[in-house]
């Protein structure tokens, strides 16, 4: 049996050849991409990560620079400004 914290159905079991023969390690899955809230696009210019690893990178690779930065991408930021400016939703 595994210790506790491996027990998990968020850990991908990766199957590694030893010497005697092979042995089953535990390993992180890999995070998804941020996507757009609407159009759910990959978000360009922002880093893959989990979220408690996610407060150990700067701000900077954290969102873009502009209005609505980590949540949506530039096409559908583009559409919501024209659609507030025109006054309808």
């Amino acid at each position: 049996m595994v210790r506790k914290a491996l027990r998990s159905r968020s850990l991908r079991k990766v199957r590694v050849k030893v010497t005697k023969g092979v042995r089953i390690h535990f390993k992180e899955r890999p995070a998804g991409l941020p996507r757009c809230s609407s159009c759910k696009n990959v978000l360009k210019g922002i880093k893959r990560n989990r979220s408690y690893s996610f407060r150990n990178i700067p701000k900077s690779q954290k969102k873009v620079n502009r209005p609505y930065g980590g949540n949506l991408c530039s096409k559908c930021l583009r559409l919501k400004i024209k659609m507030l400016a025109r006054g309808t939703k």
